[in-house]
């Protein structure tokens, strides 16, 4: 029997695949579970409709991080932090992602999640700093971030 599987099955299927399967495992264990339903002419249709939807989302979502790139990468787009330091110009504390990301809602009223941000290390000095960002699976950007003196 042919059946659509709407979830992930240990050694049988992942969510969206056809297979075929024996019978009775599919009536007496997958059905009844909600784990897959009858490839039928309406189940393939539907199926074929999300995954329509599912590539325009991901489309609208690689376009909106290409645009986000542009305006990260943008020479004008410098997020401004200052912090206390020594006179040898180490910081007493560190910046972290998540002072980069309010800082940045702040000034340009862009909200961008802090785990997006990929530092090494937190940033201890004073001056200019390039932190990557991954938008999206292959858009990376580089955000350029200056810490000033108190």
């Amino acid at each position: 029997m042919k059946v659509i599987f709407t979830e992930d099955v240990k050694g049988r299927g992942k969510r969206g695949e056809i297979k075929n399967v024996p019978d009775g495992y599919a009536q007496n264990f997958l059905i009844p579970r909600g784990k897959a339903k009858e490839a039928n002419k309406a189940a393939m249709s539907e199926l074929a409709g999300q995954e329509r939807s599912r590539e325009k989302h991901e489309a609208e979502e690689l376009a909106a991080a290409k645009e986000l790139k542009k305006v990260l990468e943008d020479d004008k787009t410098v997020v401004e932090l200052t912090g206390k330091a020594g006179t040898d110009g180490r910081m007493f504390g560190s910046v972290s992602t998540k002072q980069i990301a309010t800082a940045l809602e702040k000034q340009y009223q862009i909200k961008l999640d802090k785990r997006k941000m990929e530092l090494a290390a937190p940033i201890r000095a004073l001056g200019y700093v390039n932190v990557p960002v991954k938008l999206y699976h292959d858009v990376e950007a580089t955000l350029r971030v200056h810490i000033a003196e108190k």
